[in-house]
């Protein structure tokens, strides 16, 4: 950039960054500002414009992508007037006070970043492994058709001496399992062979690791504890994106591991090709295995899996001190229907629900139910069709949606196709007619029978009563 010639009191500008640093601090607290923004100097000062130096390019690019359009705005409130504010990367030494001067070392950007005085603390191995959540087994992981093959896999490479495909990549969405899986194969290779050692960390623990290393100048241990172990599991890849020097590491970390036949096991949740701000030579590397895919679960899924979770809490139960909840398998089956989004939030629901109930000290119902998780399922509102009635019902009962419409007059789809024309009656503001039309262009009065007919069943059968009434709340909510 081209300096103007009038140039500030260096005293001044000094005075105005430690303004803003501690404006900073305020906003962003002490750990954040002290990883990114306490090793940031004055390189040059001019009337509307500051040079700041960093000392790396990654922190160069965290500042800038972060923090200064915030920088620009404090400094220009506290001089009343606009600030050009740059950046550059260089390893720095103090020449007077207030302003820097580069070192002749711009090269070192591990030395920059080890500005800190103090050593490293000392750290072993394990620390860098994240705690195993306890019930994170195979033993308690729901196995079904959307996630069959990624268990599938899992289990192999959990009970194998040596790598069968190397990296496993498990990818899906937010909630499905897959950090389930990778703590249920830490778990399963320490029970098998505790002399085999495994590495399970989020990436961004990897990250804080080796920036820490890098300011400790510790990165000969920092490598030595990865590459000497004989599993290395990272979880949530995507972190890295955009992060170069962390992608960099964990490209010669991975290659690393690789050439000793160890064990890679990696979670996103996208598939490799489809990572945004990952490098493609490390997207080739994450794909070069076997890419498994968690899908979105199936109504049974999630129902094994509530079922699962309800002997959980019935063990939990019968310690001394807990009262047994009962929850009917009615409410199961209409959090199975309502909780689609992930496993973490059907769980959540369950556990609300039963908590709800011990401190309240009432039964479980599907009133209460819905009442407890009002919240949570007027998020999934939406404008309730016929078609989305008949599709529901069709599901419910496991006829064709064709069969709404069709000819047949066989009870096991005449009977669905009477709730479904009920429920469109009591949940839409559709007339008779047009809801005719809708069931393959009946009359209104065959409408009118259907209504009368499912409401006399109900008052005569309580099951049947109950059946409806959860086909109701689960298309209301």
């Amino acid at each position: 950039m081209g300096w103007r010639e009038t140039v500030v009191s260096v005293g001044q500008m000094e005075q105005q960054w430690e303004r803003v640093q501690d404006l900073l601090r305020g906003e962003i607290g002490d750990a954040a500002y002290r990883n990114w923004l306490q090793p940031i100097c004055i390189v040059d000062a001019q009337q509307d414009a500051v040079c700041l130096g960093v000392p790396t390019r990654f922190i160069r690019d965290w500042v800038v992508t972060h923090y200064a359009p915030r920088i620009r705005e404090l400094w220009m409130d506290l001089c009343g007037d606009a600030v050009d504010v740059s950046f550059v990367v260089q390893p720095v030494r103090r020449a007077a006070p207030g302003i820097i001067e580069p070192d002749s070392a711009q090269t070192a950007e591990v030395v920059a970043l080890a500005a800190v005085p103090e050593p490293a603390p000392p750290e072993d191995r394990d620390s860098m492994t994240a705690p195993l959540d306890k019930r994170f087994t195979f033993d308690s992981f729901v196995v079904g058709k959307p996630n069959e093959f990624a268990w599938a896999a899992a289990r192999r490479i959990a009970e194998s001496d040596i790598a069968p495909f190397n990296p496993l990549f498990l990818y899906s969405g937010v909630g499905l399992g897959k950090t389930h899986l990778m703590h249920a194969i830490a778990w399963h290779i320490r029970e098998r062979d505790p002399r085999r050692t495994v590495g399970y960390l989020s990436a961004e623990k990897f990250m804080y690791r080796f920036i820490r290393a890098l300011r400790y100048h510790d990165m000969m241990n920092f490598k030595e504890q990865l590459r000497s172990l004989d599993v290395l599991m990272i979880d949530d890849v995507q972190f890295i994106s955009d992060k170069d020097s962390t992608q960099e590491e964990f490209f010669h970390t991975f290659n690393a591991l690789m050439d000793q036949g160890k064990q890679i096991v990696i979670s996103a949740d996208k598939s490799p090709t489809d990572l945004q701000g990952i490098e493609e030579r490390l997207k080739s590397r994450l794909g070069c295995g076997l890419v498994a895919d968690i899908h979105p679960t199936s109504y049974e899924l999630r129902l094994g899996i509530l079922e699962s979770k309800v002997e959980q809490i019935k063990g939990e139960q019968s310690r001394p001190d807990s009262t047994e909840i009962l929850i009917p398998p009615k409410v199961l089956e209409f959090l199975a229907h309502k909780i689609t989004t992930n496993v973490r939030e059907l769980e959540g629901a369950l556990r609300r629900v039963v908590a709800h109930a011990h401190l309240i000290g009432r039964d479980i119902t599907l009133e209460s139910t819905q009442e407890v998780l009002h919240d949570l399922l007027r998020q999934r509102e939406r404008h309730l069709t016929i078609d989305a009635i008949q599709k529901e019902v069709a599901q419910h009962f496991t006829i064709k949606i064709a069969d709404m419409s069709s000819p047949r007059r066989a009870r096991a789809v005449a009977r669905p196709r009477q709730v479904a024309m009920y429920l469109s009656k009591i949940l839409t503001s559709r007339s008779l007619p047009e809801i005719g039309r809708k069931f393959g262009g009946r009359d209104h009065t065959t409408v009118m029978h259907a209504v009368k007919k499912v409401e006399e069943l109900m008052r005569e059968d309580t099951d049947f009563a109950e059946e409806v009434d959860l086909l109701r709340r689960m298309l209301e909510n």
